[in-house]
């Protein structure tokens, strides 16, 4: 029996993964790699507009003004306590009673992007909030203004000390645009699901090739956080002067 015939009379002619589902998905495969790149520019721009809102609202929840803490701590709290589904389906579905119409691709940005910088928001506070004070003061007292002293001195070590738990955020993020699935939003969760139903019922080999390539996106941003934050760790060790202990060496 060759190759061929053992996958075609075998435990692969039929089943979830039949070998004639993957000869149908392998057919598809432009279908596929159109959602994964809707996937991958909707990751991108909700990335982007995750940064800006959390480094603005990082900002503003470390600042002296009681006004500008208030609101920050608001936007944190409302999209950290609701889930994304909730709020991608309150844009899709009540906004237009309201006069307030976008399609599904600005939908999926938006919602992803914003419910996001909530958390990036909180990262770059952390961030902020781990530098000494003293740094601060000191730059205060040569004569740099508060966003002077941000944006040369406190700023620069805030965002080599937030890049780890930021690639985080961004694994999460890549995940979280799948909620597009659910308003139709033309992306790689979507495109599968699409598929797998229209007659073939091919869904192992549909969401296991989702999977991978979501895998694809995300684990070599996990990879380079951990690396990342071993560094960081290492740096500071030198740093203090400390020798890490070689378990037994005298």
């Amino acid at each position: 029996m060759d190759f061929l015939s053992f996958f075609n009379s075998g435990p692969f002619a039929s089943g979830p993964f039949a070998l004639w589902r993957w000869q149908r998905l392998f057919m598809a495969s432009p279908e596929f790699l159109a959602g994964f790149g809707v996937t991958i520019l909707v990751s991108i721009l909700a990335l982007l507009l995750a940064l800006v809102l959390g480094v603005i609202f990082g900002l503003c929840s470390t600042s002296r003004k009681k006004i500008l803490k208030a609101g920050a701590r608001a936007y944190v709290e409302v999209f950290q306590n609701t889930p994304l589904v909730v709020q991608v389906f309150f844009v899709y579905n009540a906004l237009p009673y309201v006069g307030i119409r976008l399609d599904v691709f600005m939908i999926g940005m938006l919602c992803v992007g914003i419910y996001h910088g909530a958390y990036v928001s909180e990262v770059f506070r952390a961030g902020i909030t781990s530098i000494p004070k003293g740094q601060m003061e000191a730059a205060r007292s040569q004569g740099f203004s508060y966003i002077q002293s941000m944006r040369y001195i406190i700023l620069p070590q805030t965002v080599t000390i937030v890049l780890p738990p930021l690639a985080n955020q961004a694994v999460n993020l890549i995940k979280n645009t799948s909620t597009l699935a659910l308003i139709a939003g033309g992306d790689l969760m979507y495109r599968a699901d699409s598929w797998a139903s229209n007659g073939t019922l091919s869904y192992g080999p549909a969401y296991l090739i989702t999977g991978l390539l979501y895998f694809f996106l995300c684990f070599p941003l996990v990879t380079w956080a951990r690396r990342h934050e071993v560094r960081i760790k290492n740096r500071d060790t030198q740093k203090t002067g400390d020798v890490p202990s070689t378990g037994g060496a005298k």
